[in-house]
């Protein structure tokens, strides 16, 4: 396209400034032309004049990705997501977005992408997450090198903000087994076995599980409840039994699993024998009746331990549970400073921070985060320059910002106070001060 052409239009637009369909026109033209900062400038022109501009939302995201502005584009393909959770192009750009920097999400939005269309391919997205693609390609859970859900993270828990109890026991039951193995072959004793982490959602097990792997330098296997169970009568049982033969042949090997009530649930709730048999299955695994489990980690993570087969919590299985709780203040500073890290920031009070987000989790925190870039965003949007946040900012956002982990204690309470002969919820009750 000749720079002619470019003029000629720019020559009508100075006519007609308000133009929509030419200055989108422009646009397109400069990012056809790799020129992707004057093609940004177009269409942060056309948002002003029209806020509701789909395709200039989406225009402006590719220039952002294209100008290495990877979280600009990310919230603003969010924000199109929401308006159609459908549209395969913007899955399909937030997920080069994501690659850049957060591969689990990556691999959540592929999924999506081919959850929506069996016959998608992309072969970026399948050398770098390790999917087979093609029809039906979400249903195997296993690729053809057997590692499909086999990653090492590149967290520490240098990366996780406070949590200082909660690392101490973890290390004492996974990484001093790893680190002293002579120690405990000399006393007879297996490196391996499970953690069961509980408390409200949001407080970072999930997180904390990616941290531990990382911290061992561990091959990491996180599945969720949808990669086990299947309808077919025994499916999910093999299933199960191929993931842990993934990790028998990759330790030392961390599997995480989440949510895993749903999977593990109280037998004696049940009516039906399929799902008596998964977990049957699971208790079978966890004890390698027929398999060394020697080097395999397993944490699994719940924010209702109540509903949990007491089966689950003998020696051998998920035989230390940890209570995973609201960050205290410290630890609400410390994750603050790990999410403002690399943003444009001035003058920023992470005490001030802290004392102000009474009761949040760490997701409540990200929340907040997220409102405050949202407004710089839109201040940035005028003329492309990246606005600081201030505490100011970050306080404003906090108030629009309700703590999620309030429902959740008030169901604990009730089980830690009347369900708690063992003691398994006595920390619940030392968090909330009750004596009981």
């Amino acid at each position: 396209m000749s720079n002619n052409f470019i003029e000629d239009l720019l020559e009508a637009l100075s006519f007609s400034p308000n133009n929509i369909p030419l200055r989108m026109r422009i646009a397109k033209s400069y990012f056809d032309m790799s020129d992707y900062s004057n093609s940004e400038k177009h269409y942060l022109e056309i948002i002003s004049l029209q806020a509701d501009n789909q395709e200039a939302k989406y225009g402006l995201a590719n220039c952002y990705y294209k100008l290495h502005k990877i979280a600009p584009a990310e919230i603003i393909l969010e924000e199109l997501l929401k308006e159609d959770s459908r549209n395969l192009n913007y899955l399909e750009l937030l997920c080069y977005c994501q690659l850049n920097d957060n591969i689990e999400e990556a691999m959540d939005t592929y999924q999506s992408i081919l959850n929506l269309d069996p016959s998608y391919s992309n072969e970026d997205f399948d050398d770098k997450l390790r999917l087979a693609s093609g029809p039906g390609s979400e249903k195997n859970l296993i690729d053809e090198d057997g590692i499909k859900f086999l990653k090492k993270p590149s967290i520490n828990f240098t990366n996780v903000g406070g949590m200082d109890e909660v690392k101490n026991q973890i290390s004492l039951k996974i990484i001093k087994p790893l680190e002293h193995k002579e120690l405990y072959e000399a006393y007879g004793k297996k490196i391996g076995g499970g953690i069961l982490l509980y408390g409200p959602p949001g407080c970072g097990k999930t997180h904390l599980a990616r941290a531990t792997a990382g911290e061992i330098n561990a091959n990491f296997i996180s599945i969720g409840i949808n990669d086990i169970l299947d309808m077919w009568i025994g499916s999910s049982e093999q299933n199960l039994h191929e993931i842990f033969e993934v990790a028998r042949n990759n330790t030392p090997c961390v599997i995480f699993i989440d949510e895993i009530d749903a999977l593990g649930a109280n037998r004696n709730d049940m009516n039906k024998s399929a799902g008596r048999n998964v977990i049957n299955q699971f208790l079978a695994e966890l004890d390698g009746i027929d398999s060394d489990n020697d080097g395999i980690l397993i944490l699994g993570a719940t924010n209702t331990p109540w509903h949990l087969d007491p089966a689950f919590r003998r020696p051998g299985r998920f035989d230390r549970i940890v209570f995973v709780s609201p960050p205290d203040l410290k630890a609400k500073e410390a994750i603050y400073r790990i999410m403002l890290e690399g943003k444009p920031i001035e003058n920023i009070d992470y005490n001030a921070l802290a004392k102000n987000s009474k009761e949040f989790s760490g997701a409540d925190i990200q929340a907040a985060v997220d409102i405050a870039i949202e407004h710089k965003l839109m201040q940035s949007f005028s003329d492309g320059v990246p606005k600081p946040l201030s505490t100011k900012d970050v306080l404003k956002a906090i108030k629009n910002v309700k703590p999620s982990t309030k429902e959740w204690f008030v169901t604990s309470k009730n089980y830690a106070l009347y369900a708690n002969d063992s003691g398994l919820y006595d920390e619940i009750l030392s968090y909330l001060k009750i004596k009981k």
